[in-house]
């Protein structure tokens, strides 16, 4: 398949910058190799979203690590999305849970992790970790072993 003919609606064209939340803007595109296993890793390390109760910013590199099934997301689309969290309010666990979930809705990915890594306020950084495996399959089984085992990343 011509990846050109797929549906894609943001990638080589003038992008609209969301100023809230908006899981709409994921565009995904057609894996053309399926039946592999292989990771795709996104970094993202200007993150911003708002505290829920004080509104200041909060920055983090959100780091994003699946495996693809039939449908991969597509970078144009999750910078978008990503920024739409700039004048959104929820604390660093719900962004992170949140981007996940949003993920494999548009994506089923066969796995898929999350990761925030948030610059420290008041002292304190917050680095929440969350994955998913699909129900049923081996994946399962691989992220209840991540996040058992999981570390951070160094």
């Amino acid at each position: 398949m011509n990846r050109k003919k797929e549906d894609l609606k943001l990638l080589g064209h003038d992008a609209s910058y969301s100023t809230d939340y908006d899981p709409s803007v994921l565009e995904t595109f057609e894996n053309m190799h399926s039946d592999n296993d292989y990771w795709v890793q996104f970094n993202c390390p200007e993150f911003t979203s708002l505290c829920p109760v004080t509104g200041q910013p909060d920055f983090a590199e959100i780091k994003i690590m699946y495996l693809p099934d039939k449908r991969m997301v597509e970078s144009k689309s999750l910078k978008l999305y990503l920024f739409s969290f700039r004048n959104h309010g929820d604390f660093h666990e719900d962004c992170v849970n949140i981007i996940m979930k949003d993920l494999i809705k548009v994506m089923n990915p066969k796995y898929i992790e999350v990761i925030g890594l948030f610059v420290p306020r008041g002292g304190i950084s917050i680095y929440p970790y969350a994955n998913y495996g699909r129900p049923g399959t081996k994946y399962e089984q691989m992220a209840e072993q991540r996040l058992l085992n999981y570390r951070l990343p160094v």
